[in-house]
């Protein structure tokens, strides 16, 4: 079935993210507008959001508007095994626009891949959310990190969480000026502050960028053969990312940027946003959660990446063109 004019761009645009993860072999996840609090309230700190929606229901339950979907997929998976789960949903979420402050029903479509995750996994799901990009836009970008070399600079420096945190804000956001201040205030040294340094102003194409980091990272002698060989190890799954894109068309879309990160209590690994031109804010993130699965406890590992599809603006893409609606 095809349409024209009769939907609008944002859901012309739904209908061909569905239908590219219908073709990769992912099945179509539907839940519930709500949930038990509990669920929310147990891993508050996992959404952008502490405020929640909530109701009592008829047996004096207290339900919740979901402001979350990985959530829901995580709570309603538990037996997964040695399988590999597929899943992709198209769902409302509820929470509060850091725009407007006020709450607001946002459409996101986004898939996981949960249970035995390996690098194939991990690529294909980086390469999913490349081709997400290129059905938004014609100039996108696909920026992505690896969570486990911030962790294990962290654990070689022996700080605080509550530095940890300081630090992961100044790398989010680039601020250089406050990160030496931190440095300086948790007596960190110059070696690993400039290697903190290093993350926040590297950025670009993995050909340029891996290697003055790997150069950084394992050409000193600040590290320990056991530390470098974990730091060797991370650089080796980003470049996993970059050789699964060869060939594909996309590898224009790919860049290394530390400065994409998330919170290490629940993410790991790689982690990515997507950005399309003209639009100010990430129209796709996502990521690996293993940490979120441990505090859930599944044993099982996960991928995935949402699109925010409040954030797409006009999308003059898909003006006068036709897409194909999976029934």
């Amino acid at each position: 079935m095809k349409t024209d004019n009769i939907f609008s761009n944002k859901e012309k645009a739904m209908f061909a993210l569905r239908a590219l993860y219908a073709s990769h072999g992912f099945s179509m996840y539907r839940m519930s507008k709500f949930e038990k609090f509990e669920l929310y309230a147990e891993n508050m700190d996992f959404l952008d959001s502490g405020q929640i929606i909530t109701f009592t229901d008829t047996d004096g339950m207290l339900m919740a508007l979901k402001p979350d979907v990985t959530l829901s997929i995580v709570k309603n998976n538990r037996h997964i095994g040695n399988r590999i789960i597929k899943l992709f949903y198209n769902e409302n979420i509820y929470r509060v626009s850091p725009k407007t402050h006020y709450f607001r029903e946002i459409m996101q479509v986004g898939l996981e891949c949960l249970g035995k995750v390996d690098d194939a996994c991990i690529s294909e799901v980086l390469l999913l959310a490349a081709e997400s990009m290129n059905v938004l836009s014609d100039e996108a970008k696909l920026d992505v990190s690896n969570l486990d070399i911030l962790t294990q600079l962290f654990e070689s420096c022996g700080i605080s969480k509550e530095t940890e945190e300081q630090i992961t804000a100044c790398i989010s956001s680039k601020n250089i000026h406050g990160l030496e201040k931190i440095c300086r205030s948790a007596d960190l040294g110059p070696a690993k502050a400039k290697l903190l340094k290093t993350l926040v102003t590297t950025y670009g194409a993995p050909e340029d960028v891996l290697p003055e980091l790997e150069e950084a990272f394992l050409g000193n002698g600040v590290f320990s053969f056991e530390e470098k060989e974990s730091f060797r190890k991370s650089f080796g799954a980003l470049q996993k990312i970059v050789d699964a894109f060869d060939g594909t068309g996309f590898e224009a879309m790919l860049n290394i940027d530390f400065s994409v990160v998330s919170d290490l209590k629940y993410y790991n690994g790689i982690i990515f946003k997507g950005f399309a031109a003209g639009v100010p804010d990430s129209v796709l993130s996502g990521g690996q959660y293993d940490k979120l699965m441990k505090r859930m406890k599944r044993t099982s590992r996960a991928i995935g990446f949402g699109v925010y599809m409040d954030n797409l603006g006009k999308l003059s893409k898909f003006d006068g063109e036709e897409v194909e609606i999976d029934d």
